[in-house]
């Protein structure tokens, strides 16, 4: 159902922008349910245990680019990811037990996420052309 979601909404994106105009797009995942949350959570602390990532970590792969982590409590993981250039992007944590991913691609797209309370997650996609 999400697959086919966000296929739907990549295609509409695409089909409606000239390929010579600038644009963004932006996908977040903030789980309501307890369940979800713990789902969610648990992905995102596979994917840094698997890439050797304890607390957080910034990846950046191109030029421009501009990022920052702030953790404040325990056992929380942040991670800002960005790919191409000139992308702008921030995770702050406030509470313990948070986990949430940031991943930026293509050009020039801006994310800035705050997580309040504890054992929270989500994850935000932005593409930027």
């Amino acid at each position: 159902m999400i697959r086919t979601l966000v296929s739907a909404a990549l295609c509409t994106c695409i089909l409606a922008a000239p390929a010579s105009a600038g644009g963004s797009l932006s996908l977040s995942f903030h789980p309501t349910s307890p369940q979800d949350t713990r789902l969610l959570q648990t992905g995102i602390r596979l994917y840094a245990l698997a890439e050797g990532i304890r607390d957080g970590r910034i990846t950046q792969k191109g030029y421009g680019n501009k990022a920052g982590l702030a953790q404040n409590g325990r056992g929380n993981v942040g991670i800002v990811h960005q790919e191409g250039r000139g992308h702008d992007g921030t995770i702050q944590q406030n509470g313990n037990g948070n986990a949430y991913s940031l991943f930026q691609f293509g050009k020039k797209t801006s994310g800035h996420i705050v997580q309040n309370g504890s054992n929270g997650s989500g994850a935000t996609f932005q593409f930027g052309w």
